[in-house]
């Protein structure tokens, strides 16, 4: 796993930095959507969305994470007009409210760039270059980090885990290619994203795997329909299966969890963290 100084720690000040290994970062979910799977969204009211951002930071996120389309299955891609005008209502007043970098989570460029230009540090980009290869030249130039998740169009897969590695390696390609520095890389394998409920149970029981793409993890697993599959339960009441796959996930040693109840996970997270990142009992001998 990559490793880097604390955060802000190094240069460009744009480029945040985590100390990845030295415990699990959250990410909180502020979705300025009407549509959003989870029934948060708080498109058409700015304040809300401030108060919500404000809220998680205290609560214990490390970033948030601003989105103004919903990417659940079976959504309606809307105008890139329409997406930028909810993401921009918010994301300035959310990067001014905080102190934790504000990432963008859209996969068009025009979308990222202007949140980058208000403010935003990271591109959380769920199609993994595959839509919009222009997010790479956006990341090298502006020194974001750029989150690579795994995705596509249907779920079918000749050999699930393996070309879930192969899709990110490709992107990761990409993105070097571009001129992204591998230290600016987060990977994500996509959890819920191009794969069943049964498939999104096998990529969370290998995810240890994913260590030999040499990145930080992200894993976004909260209220996904895979929990939902599990337990029969409305995407509202999934807060235990929520953490049951954050605190599997610290175990095999992803970096960073994607959540929308980041109170309750950063409990969750700091107590995995207890156990999965002890000292090594040879570097303190």
């Amino acid at each position: 796993m990559n490793s880097a100084g604390p955060l802000g720690a190094t240069p460009p000040a744009t480029t945040p930095r985590f100390a990845w290994g030295s415990r699990t970062f959250l990410m909180g979910i502020v979705n300025v959507t009407p549509d959003s799977f989870s029934g948060d969204g708080v498109a058409g009211d700015p304040a809300a969305a401030v108060e919500q951002a404000r809220r998680m930071e205290a609560d214990g996120a490390d970033v948030i994470d601003v989105g103004g389309m919903s990417t659940r299955p079976g959504h309606v891609e809307i105008p890139v007009a329409e997406e930028l005008e909810r993401v921009m209502s918010v994301l300035p007043g959310i990067v001014a409210a905080v102190g934790v970098p504000v990432s963008i989570d859209s996969y068009r460029h025009d979308v990222a760039a202007a949140a980058v230009e208000a403010g935003a540090t990271i591109i959380n980009d769920v199609w993994g270059l595959r839509r919009d290869p222009r997010l790479a030249d956006l990341a090298a130039a502006k020194g974001t980090l750029l989150v690579l998740m795994h995705n596509q169009d249907n779920p079918i897969y000749k050999d699930l885990v393996p070309n879930v590695i192969s899709g990110l390696t490709g992107s990761i390609t990409m993105a070097e290619a571009a001129g992204v520095p591998l230290e600016n890389l987060i990977v994500d394998p996509g959890i819920g994203f191009g794969k069943t409920a049964e498939q999104n149970l096998v990529v969370l029981h290998r995810l240890a795997e994913l260590k030999v793409l040499n990145l930080p993890v992200l894993l976004g697993p909260s209220r996904k329909s895979s929990i939902g599959a599990v337990l029969d339960l409305p995407v509202d009441d999934r807060l235990e299966g929520t953490a049951a796959t954050v605190a599997l996930g610290i175990g095999s040693g992803v970096d960073m969890v994607r959540v929308h109840d980041v109170r309750a996970m950063s409990r969750v997270a700091r107590m995995a963290d207890a156990i999965v990142r002890q000292p090594d009992p040879e570097e303190e001998a």
